[in-house]
């Protein structure tokens, strides 16, 4: 395994490298880019407006099981087609490029659709529900030749290249612990993580079969269809929405290893509404490069909000809204405090995939990275329903 200087050393020169391409590319944004939609709801609709801010891309078509967001997403696209059947947006051959933002259990079988038809894709985080799936999507992207962008959007941002900066074994010494957290809130009778359900969300208006996909049978249920995170069948709930973008920035800052072995216990300690994933959780993943990464999350309260913490033997980085590095004093006595000073672009992520695609350089967040991130989620959801820690078996790449 290649040393930690060795590695930091690359992602500085992949950044720089980046930023090249940047420029590169921003002179061939003259070559118009096609793209369409598959999933319009509250993320598909935001990732529709990033790309279309982008210079040099057009919407040709949207597909959703849903008719209202259809007529939604067409007032960010107003010539766009709509598409019950996003099959029908694929057979589009002036469709470039899709953005999938799909409930979590639908992204493989449109991936899978999507690069047999030749298209670049950008798919929302996390990359699969389940290992198998992100194996199968990993399996048909290498030797597809298209861009895939996985929707970790932090890799992308300018705290990535100050990360690099910080992160030099003379500032860090050994790095064996980073320590995440995520907690939210919202008012008394307003359940976190929750959608309305409209009256328009009945049998008749929405393409059920469709939404359930491959998912065990069900009646139709309008709250499943519009609240999906909340359910195992069709989400990894807090952990597959939100811990994967903390595990995606230090993963690709760090370049980590699937965990080794991962816990996770918590529960439904507070909204019992009928919601299968937990509300307050606790991961602890052991990672090969002896390193512990511990998330912490709960939905009732807010005070300490998002964040994490790199620990070195020599310093210490935190993340929030501001990325910063104070010295271990006892090892550095005369190290100072740094901040972190680089500036995000607005749509930092969807502008790199549209310019990786035409490029052909590599995305900032690869099927790789996404893969590596979407097994060790996976693994963290796997160890709360059944009660114990998982393993990672890396020859036969399966959770034991």
């Amino acid at each position: 395994m290649q040393s930690r200087r060795v590695f930091i050393s690359k992602v500085a020169t992949s950044l720089a490298g980046g930023l090249a391409a940047n420029a590169s590319a921003a002179g061939s944004a003259n070559v118009r880019i096609r793209i369409g939609l598959i999933g319009a709801g509250d993320r598909g609709k935001e990732i529709l407006r990033e790309a279309m801010g982008c210079p040099g891309v057009e919407c040709a078509g949207i597909a959703d099981v849903y008719p209202r967001r259809l007529e939604e997403a067409r007032t960010i696209a107003p010539s766009a087609a709509s598409y019950a059947d996003y099959r029908a947006l694929l057979d589009d051959k002036s469709v470039d490029a899709v953005l999938i933002a799909t409930p979590q259990h639908l992204r493989g079988e449109p991936f899978l659709a999507a690069l047999g038809a030749g298209k670049h894709i950008y798919l929302e985080k996390a990359m699969a529900l389940t290992v198998a799936e992100a194996k199968n999507m990993r399996a048909a992207w290498q030797p597809s030749g298209r861009t895939v962008q996985i929707g970790h959007q932090w890799t992308s941002s300018g705290q990535m290249a100050d990360a690099a900066a910080f992160l030099k074994p003379e500032l860090m010494g050994k790095i064996f612990t980073i320590r995440a957290h995520m907690y939210r809130n919202t008012p008394h009778g307003k359940p976190q993580g929750t959608r309305p359900v409209y009256p328009d969300m009945t049998a008749e208006n929405i393409a059920w079969p469709a939404f359930l996909g491959e998912a065990p049978p069900h009646p139709f249920d309008a709250n499943r269809f519009v609240n999906w995170r909340s359910y195992w069948d069709y989400s990894g709930g807090a952990v597959q929405e939100h811990m994967c973008q903390q595990v995606a920035f230090w993963y690709k800052a760090l370049g980590l290893q699937i965990p080794s072995a991962v816990t996770m216990t918590g529960g439904l300690y507070v909204w019992k509404d009928g919601r299968q994933t937990p509300d307050t959780m606790h991961v602890s993943m052991e990672l090969p490069e002896e390193l512990l990464f511990t998330w912490d999350s709960g939905f009732a309260n807010d005070k300490l909000g998002t964040g994490e913490e790199a620990l070195g033997s020599d310093g210490t980085i935190s993340r929030g809204q501001q990325i910063r590095y104070a010295p271990q004093k006892v090892n550095r006595p005369q190290g100072n405090e740094m901040s972190g000073r680089t500036l995000t672009p607005p749509r930092a992520h969807m502008q790199n995939f549209f310019d990786c695609a035409r490029t052909g350089q590599e995305p900032n967040c690869p099927v790789e990275l996404g893969y590596r991130v979407a097994v060790a989620c996976r693994m963290a959801v796997e160890s709360y329903r059944l009660g114990r820690t998982v393993r990672w078996n890396a020859e036969k790449e399966e959770i034991v």
